[in-house]
């Protein structure tokens, strides 16, 4: 059995109809965090002139190759290895880097990490793009945000939603400006960084 998201199923298409004309001067956009492999192959079917690359930590690529190989797709590659902390990140340079529901999951260090290392592999004018939910002036945005993030710390108390304006603080000192902070369903966000000198 393949592993599947059933978060993965509803947003695909919401998310699709946003990077699509964003990445479409782009040909090679690495994902961090593949999960289980959903996004990667849709997105990689649905942009076929996008050269996708997948990553993640090793205890997910079976799942993640169980995707890719079923779909037969020539534009999507086996997910590399990677803790944005420890592991090496890929030699490439990327003019597209995408992350799903990440920063909510990880440490704050180690979203800096991610953050750092995405300022590495992208050239000039490339594209970070992070969807997920984000607190605004330190407060949620519903209810159900404020239910997940009790829930996200309670779990790991190192986890937990985090706020916009940190978060673009951090990528302003990484040479990333924000372009578009885009409304999603389920009171998510898409933030569109882009790479300056």
């Amino acid at each position: 059995m393949k592993p599947y998201s059933q978060a993965c199923d509803n947003n695909k298409l919401p998310i699709l109809n946003e990077i699509s004309s964003y990445f479409s001067q782009c040909r090679n956009v690495l994902e961090i965090g593949s999960g289980t492999g959903q996004h990667a192959v849709f997105f990689a079917e649905n942009l076929p002139a996008l050269h996708w690359h997948t990553s993640d930590r090793i205890e997910n690529h079976a799942g993640i190759m169980q995707w890719i190989e079923e779909s037969k797709l020539s534009n999507v590659e086996s997910p590399i290895e990677l803790n944005v902390v420890s592991d090496a990140w890929p030699t490439n340079c990327f003019d597209g880097v995408y992350t799903a529901n990440t920063c909510h999951i990880m440490h704050w260090h180690e979203v800096v990490a991610m953050v750092e290392g995405v300022k590495r592999q992208l050239s000039d004018g490339g594209l970070f793009m992070i969807y997920g939910p984000f607190n605004y002036n330190n407060d949620y945005t519903s209810d159900s945000n404020r239910h997940f993030d009790y829930m996200l710390k309670e779990r790991d108390p190192g986890s937990g939603l985090r706020d916009f304006e940190e978060l673009e603080t951090l990528a302003k000192n990484n040479s990333l400006i924000l372009f578009k902070d885009v409304a999603m369903p389920a009171n998510n966000r898409l933030l569109i960084f882009k790479s300056i000198e």
